[in-house]
């Protein structure tokens, strides 16, 4: 589903190169689930954002279902990235000002959906995260743990190959946490594979295999049992 071979990113400035990934190789089977790890400033959000589509790379090759991605112009990015890549955030990331139902809509909105087909992704996607009764009301209205199964909800809508979720119980107390951790285990059971980047060791070892980046090294496994937010 997911293949990197040899990738590697360098941030360069007028006076300054800085390596922030090393060269790497992963591939990410359809159906995995694997839990990202490291600690602040290791890589992770550069390599999320490279696996994302949000940011290019330096050198190698990336393919997302069989697609080399390298030459992809922003357009054709964006295109693949909002069909292929469901995305989920520590901060939900919904619009205030939008309630439930609108929230998990506008993805859908980029694409030749029609407003009978919009309609019921999201109610089919709602019903999935525990939420349909809850259309109606907006963001400010719900607790941190359903606001994330609004996001969550919101990702699925597309039919992503893969979901991508950046810390996705860092806001929440531990018992919405545990909330969330069930309910992503049981969409990666259901066929959807799952990149997670999480501080929490005992979340990332309920994944089929951990990654640890570290100094801009990318490992299988954990070279070391503590790993800093």
């Amino acid at each position: 589903m997911l293949k990197m071979s040899n990738v590697a990113k360098i941030y360069v400035t007028d006076t300054v190169k800085t390596q922030a990934l090393q060269p790497f190789n992963l591939e990410i089977e359809a159906g995995e689930f694997v839990s990202v790890v490291g600690p602040s400033g290791s890589g992770k959000t550069t390599f999320l954002n490279i696996t994302g589509l949000l940011e290019g790379y330096t050198e190698g090759s990336y393919y997302l279902n069989n697609q080399d991605v390298t030459n992809l112009s922003d357009t054709q990015k964006s295109r693949l990235r909002n069909e292929q890549v469901g995305f989920i955030f520590q901060s939900f990331n919904l619009i205030p000002e939008l309630n439930v139902f609108d929230n998990v809509e506008m993805p859908l909105r980029y694409r030749s959906f029609s407003a009978k087909e919009r309609k019921q992704r999201v109610v089919d996607a709602l019903t999935k995260v525990g939420l349909a009764s809850r259309q109606a009301h907006y963001p400010q209205q719900l607790s941190g743990g359903q606001q994330q199964r609004v996001a969550i909800a919101r990702a699925l809508t597309g039919s992503p190959s893969f979901l991508l979720a950046d810390e996705p119980t860092g806001n929440l107390d531990s018992n919405m946490a545990d909330g969330i951790m069930s309910l992503l285990k049981d969409i990666n059971a259901s066929g959807t594979s799952i990149l997670m980047v999480t501080h929490d060791l005992e979340q990332a070892h309920q994944a089929d295999r951990i990654i640890e980046i570290k100094d801009g090294v990318l490992t299988e496994g954990l070279a070391s049992q503590k790993v800093v937010a």
